[in-house]
């Protein structure tokens, strides 16, 4: 029975036309990160269990993918004789594979099975590399990073296993400026690519204010976790899961109108300046929302919706301050950006009172949406592809095309010759395939004349062209 290779699930396969397209985002986002000042950095995909673990909450950590040790690690591996009494006590023990296939508690074995993992996002090895980094680095650090990440999730429509991230970070720096940069930045990438957004914005220490006016200030993760799937499961289910993690009737109670409340950016803040009379929390995340929003009000050609989301929570637990979040307009797709304040992320490994806050694009989500809204269709892909190419139907053709192949291609277009002697009509349906718009012809009349001919493949059109005239056309457009 011969083997039928396939991708593990929640994985990809990107061909030539999907590279094309999905190089013509990471060169938008890259080059507009790079006019806001951040510069690059990479981290190694896998990272110590240690520096993952305990950083996204208990949902997260399930979902980090844990790697498993070098070598024989199993012959390694013991258990403990009670281990061992307590199952084999009902069934003798045929051979010792058997423990393998009965329930054992793993857990309490970690370290010995696996000690690294794959990186659940950019932002935690981020805060790492820069503890590391502390003495070579200029703060305030504006960082950018664009790194595949794996989660161990439900692979469904835009939800993938393995994806990329690009993120833009500013470490160093308790600025509210830095927040209005970043939503302008999330604006100029999505007008680029023509594609209609709300920008979401809340703020962390609003839902503290929640969470201590319901009198469960204690719950503020569970709460959070909660409202942040409003939009996925519904007010009843959230309040059924608020239920489940022990806060009481009392707390949904003063939450519930929160979660369906409708108004403006000014009706929203009254309302909550009334609730937080008592919450100092809750004040400070009114009075951080209000300078975002009248900072941005000076940005006249910000293109996109901004709008104060209340319910926003996002279930990360390390963010403190702005909370982020970008959905696509006239597509369901979830998230395609998101981003936050985080006042002591590097705290956890040794460097305190570092406060930083960032952006990550979700490229796959952006692509999936781009692709379901025929924005590719509209973008400007040539520099992705080949431009022209030139056609071979013998030695002294070749001889006779190179150079002018080479000269095309120090003037920075995408050139190439079709390296086979063959026919005119099977390079003319390679050029078609290859969605290649102009092809150069030259065969014995064209090299006597010292020409070219230069075919438009959509319109079939031909002109005759010197070498310079030939150049000149491509390089000058």
């Amino acid at each position: 029975m011969s083997y039928k290779p396939t991708t593990p699930k929640g994985t990809r396969d990107f061909g030539p036309t999907e590279m094309s397209r999905r190089n013509y985002l990471f060169t938008i986002i890259k080059n507009t990160f790079k006019l806001y000042g951040f510069l690059p950095i990479e981290t190694p995909a896998m990272e110590n269990m240690d520096t993952l673990m305990g950083k996204y909450g208990e949902e997260g950590d399930r979902l980090i993918f844990k790697i498993l040790n070098s070598g024989n690690y199993l012959e390694k591996f013991s258990l403990s004789k009670k281990e061992i009494d307590e199952i084999t006590k009902e069934k003798s023990l045929a051979n010792e594979w058997f423990l393998f296939d009965h329930k054992v508690d793993f857990t309490k074995h970690l370290s010995e099975i696996s000690e690294k993992a794959l990186r659940y996002d950019l932002t935690v090895p981020f805060a790492r590399y820069v503890v590391q980094h502390q003495n070579e680095i200029t703060f305030p650090f504006k960082r950018y990073q664009i790194q595949p990440v794996w989660r161990a999730d439900r692979p469904q429509k835009g939800r993938y296993r393995e994806f990329y991230q690009c993120d833009a970070d500013i470490i160093g720096s308790d600025a509210l400026l830095n927040e209005v940069e970043l939503v302008k930045l999330i604006d100029d990438v999505f007008t680029k690519i023509s594609m209609p957004i709300t920008i979401k914005i809340n703020n962390r220490k609003i839902l503290g204010g929640i969470a201590e006016i319901a009198g469960q200030p204690e719950k503020i993760t569970d709460i959070t976790v909660a409202i942040d799937k409003l939009d996925k499961i519904g007010q009843e289910k959230v309040i059924e899961e608020m239920q489940s993690k022990g806060i009481s009737d009392e707390a949904i109670q003063a939450i519930k109108p929160l979660l369906h409340f409708k108004g403006d950016f000014q009706e929203k803040i009254s309302l909550l300046s009334n609730l937080f009379e008592s919450s100092e929390i809750g004040k400070k995340g009114i009075k951080e929302i209000e300078y975002v929003f009248e900072t941005l009000k000076h940005l006249a050609n910000i293109q996109s919706e901004v709008d104060f989301d209340i319910t926003l929570a996002r279930g990360l637990n390390y963010y403190t301050g702005a909370i982020i979040e970008v959905k696509a307009k006239n597509v369901q797709i979830g998230s395609i950006c998101g981003g936050g304040r985080y006042d002591d992320l590097t705290g956890i490994f040794g460097l305190k009172n570092v406060s930083g806050v960032g952006i990550s694009f979700g490229i796959d989500r952006i692509y999936d949406a781009m692709n379901e809204l025929g924005l590719f269709e509209k973008a400007n892909l040539l520099s992705e592809s080949t431009l022209v190419l030139f056609t071979n139907f013998g030695k002294n053709e070749t001889n006779y095309c190179l150079p002018t192949v080479f000269k095309l291609r120090e003037k920075g277009v995408n050139s190439e010759i079709y390296p086979d002697i063959a026919k005119l009509k099977k390079q003319m349906k390679y050029a078609n395939d290859k969605n290649i718009p102009y092809v150069v012809i030259a065969g014995e009349d064209e090299m006597k004349e010292q020409a070219f001919i230069l075919k438009k493949m959509d319109t079939g059109e031909q002109k005759s062209l010197s070498e310079t005239e030939l150049i000149n056309l491509f390089t000058t457009v």
